[in-house]
């Protein structure tokens, strides 16, 4: 079993950062920056943050997608501007498909949201700086057990929003 964070959109933010670091540090085995940090890559508030670069984040000191994998799950992680995430997840399927993802982890939007496509989980953890579509500032973790995926979604201040935990089942 292991735990994600994934986080995204933080827009210059770093204190905010630090502390979900802090908050969640014990408990979870990756963190995730989907991008649009406006950080640089050795500012502190990046460590230990796996992160790309969004279309707000300038002088390529992030790559632009990474892969990763963990409890035997790859994830692909993206900020979603190349693939026109704000009209379509049709570019990214094609693309998880090709890296053969089973979480696919992206921002851009600011939009909250997590939906199963042909057997992959498509993760977008909202913005904890300017959300949209919800007033809350949110990020999400995801436990990862067996066949079955938590999602439990959180407020920047740490509240659990109980109401929007789904959980999902994707064969191994």
């Amino acid at each position: 079993m292991s735990k994600v964070l994934i986080v995204s959109d933080s827009h210059g933010m770093t204190r905010e950062l630090e502390v979900l670091r802090e908050r969640h540090l014990q408990e979870v085995d990756l963190m995730i920056h989907c991008g649009d940090s406006q950080l640089m890559p050795d500012d502190k508030a990046m460590s230990g943050y796996l992160t790309v670069m969004g279309n707000c984040d300038f002088g390529g000191r992030f790559p632009l997608e990474t892969i990763s994998e963990i409890s035997g799950r790859k994830f692909f992680i993206t900020h979603g501007h190349r693939y026109s995430v704000k009209s379509t997840l049709m570019n990214l399927k094609y693309k998880a498909q090709e890296v053969n993802a089973d979480i696919v982890c992206f921002g851009h939007s600011h939009i909250l949201g997590a939906e199963v496509i042909e057997g992959t989980l498509f993760l977008n953890p909202g913005s904890i700086r300017l959300p949209r579509e919800r007033p809350e500032k949110t990020y999400v973790i995801l436990d990862l057990i067996d066949d079955k995926i938590k999602m439990s979604v959180f407020e920047a201040n740490g509240r659990e929003m109980v109401d929007l935990a789904c959980e999902f089942v994707l064969p191994k």
